[in-house]
């Protein structure tokens, strides 16, 4: 792409030169409003006729969509006596506070939805395109300007009169709308690539989730002879394989109360929560830390080979602990399961109860009225597949090779997804800022 044939000063230090023709003006004079939104005070039960979608920044994607997934809700009385937050097409919603602030939508399609608290509606005047304003928030430019202004102790956060402090390059009228129907042209192209790419990465995790799942509840012989379970929801297993609940194959201890403050004699130790636990694995990039007796450092300390179940959230997700950290306890809402190794391999339960979870077992189990909460009385009579010693460690060796085969695939795939992001966002902040040319043709 070709860089405009003549370039000025923009008078503003940081900005640099713009295009010949080009103005900078600060966003509030391109806005017609700016909306922030709300919630009922009180969390209710609705018919499918009676809510109304409730957009918050957990559902507004990086790549400019609103996801209706995991949806909260307001009552239709209450959206219908709202004087503003109800999204329109043409608005442009900007996630105002929290970890992913700066996060931008596009509303193109006309949706009968509200925002709540987290989330602005930025609806421009006459004098700017609305596509082109939420290609220009999304601009490393003024994103960088989103983060320099957002302010907040505990957590950052945009005033309502961030809009004084951000500017925006303003091209003339026509080319505003060459420059926004090229970036909607090119960014579907993009997106595409992205989408399928993705689809193949879950693709893929299907298959190798369903060869985990046989394994695990079939074994690895075609040929062999079954049996019923006894488990209604579990069907056959092979014969010479049995049923145990799993107190009777592991020690089961549920975690500690969260102790903020020291009793005197305790000591300040790092914890996992359920936030930590995730499908096989550990995320240790925001560990907590609180305070632990010496009683209780014995109790609840975890040893390389135990598997952490979260509690709460997705009640039952399961990881295996292979030693992340040098010392590390659990939090009430992870349980350590620790494995009697004469009657059970970890590895095998760890697949075993990944499909549990995948089937729905573990949510079907819990009390949903409010929160799910997998209690260690629900957990320790769950009923697991058990094949002798032997035959655990044969299915763990097969899955191994057959899992690592595919996440090959997976890691040579995630880059490519990872460049197509980088090279939209380098093509969207290039094109805003007027480093390069779009042909208004």
């Amino acid at each position: 792409m070709k860089r405009y044939s003549a370039y000025k000063d923009s008078g503003i230090e940081w900005i640099g030169e713009i295009p010949e023709g080009w103005g900078v003006k600060r966003l509030k004079y391109l806005l017609k409003s700016v909306e922030s939104g709300s919630r009922e005070s009180q969390e209710q039960e609705f018919n499918d006729v009676d809510k109304i979608p409730s957009i918050g920044g957990e559902h507004i994607s990086w790549s400019g969509n609103i996801e209706f997934t995991d949806n909260k809700f307001v009552s239709k009385k209450y959206f219908l006596r709202l004087k503003k937050g109800k999204i329109k097409t043409g608005d442009v919603l900007l996630v105002k506070d929290g970890a992913t602030i700066g996060k931008t939508a596009f509303v193109k399609n006309e949706i009968n939805a509200a925002i709540n608290e987290h989330v602005f509606i930025l609806r421009t005047n006459n004098n700017f395109k609305d596509g082109l304003l939420y290609y220009n928030l999304v601009s490393d430019f003024t994103q960088d300007l989103i983060n320099l202004f957002s302010r907040g102790a505990a957590q950052a956060g945009l005033p309502s009169d961030f809009v004084s402090n951000i500017f925006l390059l303003i091209p003339p009228e026509p080319e505003q709308t060459a420059i926004a129907t090229f970036l909607d042209h090119k960014t579907a192209k993009i997106d595409e690539l992205i989408k399928k790419n993705e689809g193949l990465i879950e693709l893929l995790k299907e298959k190798r989730q369903a060869i985990i799942s046989h394994a695990v509840t079939k074994g690895l012989d075609p040929n062999a002879k079954m049996k019923d379970s006894g488990i209604e929801w579990l069907g056959e297993i092979r014969e010479g394989w049995g049923v145990k609940k799993l107190k009777y194959v592991a020690e089961i201890v549920l975690g500690k109360m969260l102790q903020n403050e020291d009793s005197g004699k305790d000591e300040l130790k790092p914890y996992m929560r359920a936030q930590n636990i995730q499908w096989e694995i550990v995320d240790i990039t925001d560990v907590k830390e609180m305070w632990f007796s010496d009683y209780e450092i014995k109790k609840y300390r975890v040893q390389k080979g135990d598997l952490l179940i979260s509690e709460g959230g997705e009640v039952g997700r399961t990881a295996l602990w292979n030693g992340e950290l040098e010392e590390c306890y659990i939090q009430n809402s992870v349980h350590k399961v620790t494995v009697d190794k004469k009657l059970a391999n970890n590895r095998y339960l760890l697949n075993l109860l990944k499909t549990y979870g995948k089937w729905g077992y573990f949510e079907s189990i819990v009390n949903r009225v409010s929160i799910g909460h997998l209690t260690r009385e629900k957990l320790k009579e769950i009923k697991i597949v058990c094949p002798p010693k032997n035959e655990q460690e044969q299915i763990v060796t097969y899955l191994d090779k057959k899992s690592s085969s595919m996440d090959e695939i997976i890691q040579k795939i995630q880059p490519q997804i990872e460049k197509l992001k980088e090279y939209r966002q380098a093509l969207i902040s290039n094109v805003v800022t007027g480093k390069v040319r779009v042909d208004e043709s």
